[in-house]
């Protein structure tokens, strides 16, 4: 297990396309991240995905990512290598995990509403 006392869980929301096996299935996308809470390294990433294969290419992609600083590097990673329907739903599904970080290292409460 890669949980440790600075390891924070952080869930992203996002809503994918109506025609979107995801969104009829379950209403909203989301993706779960577990950071390293010290240096804001992604140790692992889910989503709510229909195929198990989305899941693999998504820890392709974010494992080893900064939360922070790489959202550039990630967004042309999603953009060149995921080209599923999902793929705008990812990147603001990110941001609002990365928002969420943000907040909480700033000591700021973290929005935890849809």
């Amino acid at each position: 297990m890669k949980c440790n006392e600075n390891t924070i869980y952080i869930i992203g929301n996002s809503k994918s396309q109506q025609n979107n096996p995801i969104t009829h299935v379950y209403g909203q996308f989301f993706m779960g991240f577990l950071v390293d809470g010290s240096t804001g390294t992604i140790l692992d990433v889910e989503c709510n995905a229909i195929i198990s294969l989305t899941n693999d290419i998504l820890k392709c992609i974010f494992i080893g990512q900064n939360i922070i600083s790489d959202y550039d590097s990630l967004r042309e990673h999603v953009e060149k290598r995921y080209l599923g329907s999902s793929q705008k739903a990812i990147l603001v599904a990110f941001k609002d995990g990365q928002k969420k970080y943000i907040d909480y290292k700033s000591g700021k409460k973290v929005d935890l509403e849809l």
